[in-house]
């Protein structure tokens, strides 16, 4: 079974909106959640979704999955108090709910220029890796620092990726990696595959797209709306 956990629990602080999360601004009447969860939605090998979502939102959201007909999503949970916590309690609930051996496709509920080809990447690569990243090249140099700004390395950007998402895994070894950092009291991860790295795994990355942005910022809102323009177009004007 191939399970998709989106992870919508960030309040948007960078976002500067004090009134609404950032998953659930609007673009032409359509909330940004909605359109990540349409492609989990039309997508073939998708079973189900879970939704980890900012526990006063989960109503709201309920109702949009309602109005938009988004029938794949079985359960929105409410989320913890860091990422780490909130996917923890995600596999749980898949854990609960589903087999064992389920196919896990952990994703932002602000990346939704994400595509069929990428999530059936991440599904086949996991089939045959065990574990995967979506990555897409820097196009840019960066440089490693100290805490007085000063370049300590430049790094080669031939073997430099950007880390984007899903990121996925079998459902018993990414619970069983993160049963262990509770153990160690380890609550610094700063996303999933950087935890089953912490752990001893190897993970296989997937080639992304660059324009498959999370968008946390006014300017990722503006780029993600010249996007979807710009495919709007495409379809009218050939």
């Amino acid at each position: 079974m191939n399970v998709a956990l989106i992870f919508a629990g960030g309040v948007g602080t960078r976002m500067k909106n004090s009134t609404k999360p950032k998953q659930f601004l609007e673009l032409y009447n359509k909330p940004v959640i909605i359109y990540t969860l349409e492609k989990f939605e039309e997508n073939s090998n998708i079973d189900a979704v879970v939704v980890v979502c900012v526990e006063p939102w989960i109503e709201y959201l309920n109702k949009l999955l309602f109005k938009f007909d988004i029938t794949k999503v079985k359960f929105v949970i409410p989320g913890g108090q860091t990422g780490q916590e909130s996917i923890f309690q995600g596999l749980c609930k898949i854990e609960e709910e589903f087999h064992h051996n389920s196919i896990v496709l952990i994703h932002d509920g602000v990346r939704p220029l994400i595509n069929d080809e990428i999530i059936n990447c991440n599904i086949n690569a996991v089939k045959n890796h065990g574990s995967a990243i979506t990555t897409c090249p820097p196009v840019e140099t960066f440089v490693l620092v100290d805490n007085d700004d000063v370049v300590k390395d430049v790094h080669d950007r031939s073997l430099s990726r950007l880390a984007k998402a899903p990121q996925s895994f079998y459902l018993q070894d990414i619970i069983s990696v993160h049963r262990r950092a509770l153990e160690d009291q380890f609550f610094e991860a700063i996303d999933s595959c950087s935890l089953m790295t912490q752990y001893g795994h190897d993970v296989r990355l997937v080639p992304g797209i660059s324009e498959n942005i999370k968008i946390t910022s006014p300017i990722d809102f503006f780029i993600f709306k010249a996007i979807i323009d710009t495919q709007e177009n495409l379809q009218v004007f050939g």
